[in-house]
């Protein structure tokens, strides 16, 4: 049927499946369990499946069938978790009252709630990340898995993080970073981006203040370098600096 899509809320490794059968997109409740679990590894190995698949999951943080995410997730690990969630590709599912940090689940069947206080942070992070999902490369540009590797000899923290990019057919450039763990924890990302070498460059982060100039060439040989203190992230844009 022209301009109606068909979502399955299924389990039991029946998504690939359902979506063969026709489904524009299937709940996507096993990532939604692993960001919930704060284990990171598992979180980014379920991101290595192919983009014909990811890109037909209907990503969320609640829905009706499960508790609040402002319950569920403390404050910056809530955060973490959507900015890994809802700026990967696939369909964004977002529930009413999640802007808003609401905490009582409402049954389907009452269609009422209580009157809660506003988390006027939460709903200032959302408005924000909402601004940045409006971006055409998160529409049409294409997504990638990072490699992060030890920054030091014995360091583990680079375990920690999941990075991706997402580049658009003019050159247009997002690199996401998040330390998705409780600690803080430094890794270089490997960066997927041609013709680095012999320019600088400014990172600029478009979920805050933060802008950082870096050379090209040492982004190209080793990657950029992260320390990112607990459940912290960055969203960069990667932008070139006309020489003067």
């Amino acid at each position: 049927m022209p301009g109606f899509s068909f979502i399955a809320e299924v389990y039991w490794d029946l998504e690939w499946t359902l979506q063969q059968q026709g489904f524009n997109y299937t709940y996507d409740k096993r990532l939604y369990d692993r960001l919930h679990a704060g284990e990171t590894r598992p979180v980014r190995e379920h991101f290595y499946a192919g983009l014909d698949y990811q890109s037909k999951m209907a990503r969320f943080l609640e829905n009706h069938d499960e508790a609040r995410a402002a319950v569920t997730f403390p404050r910056e690990k809530h955060e973490a978790a959507a900015v890994i969630t809802f700026l990967s590709p696939g369909l964004r599912f977002f529930h009413q009252g999640e802007f808003e940090g609401r905490t009582k689940r409402i049954s389907p069947h009452l269609v009422r709630g209580p009157i809660e206080p506003t988390d006027l942070k939460l709903q200032q992070f959302y408005a924000h990340l909402l601004d940045l999902l409006r971006h055409p490369i998160l529409r049409g540009g294409q997504w990638q898995l990072l490699e992060c590797v030890s920054s030091w000899e014995g360091n583990w923290s680079s375990d920690s993080f999941i990075a991706f990019a997402w580049q658009s057919p003019d050159g247009e450039r997002l690199l996401v970073t998040v330390n998705y763990a409780p600690h803080e924890s430094q890794c270089y990302v490997k960066l997927p981006f041609s013709c680095l070498g012999g320019e600088q460059f400014r990172l600029r982060d478009l979920l805050s203040a933060a802008s950082y100039d870096r050379d090209g060439n040492e982004l190209q040989s080793r990657g950029l370098y992260l320390d990112l203190h607990p459940w912290r992230y960055h969203v960069f844009a990667i932008e070139s600096i006309a020489p003067k």
